[in-house]
């Protein structure tokens, strides 16, 4: 997950940067401004539930390997890639 704080438009600036061949993982470390950076913005695993809403729609329920958003939380703005679900 990468999160930009201030603005969906900077969310977009990542993705397109993403959408021409961009490293999520190396862009996460870059820009995300949420402590998973350190990680490549891997939040590791977590159910349903445990995040906000809007968050677990789309981890839950949009297609994997795929960039999604940008996704408003109270936390900011967010892209967020999910690779796996158990």
């Amino acid at each position: 997950m990468i999160r930009a704080n201030k603005t969906g438009k900077e969310c977009l600036a990542i993705k397109a940067k993403l959408a021409k061949g961009g490293d999520f993982n190396k862009l996460a470390k870059q820009y995300s401004t949420c402590p998973s950076k350190k990680r490549g913005g891997d939040l590791g695993e977590f159910n349903k539930g445990d995040m906000v809403k809007a968050f677990d729609d789309v981890v839950f329920k949009k297609p994997l390997f795929e960039v999604h958003g940008p996704v408003k939380t109270k936390f900011g703005y967010h892209l967020i890639k999910t690779v796996y679900r158990t």
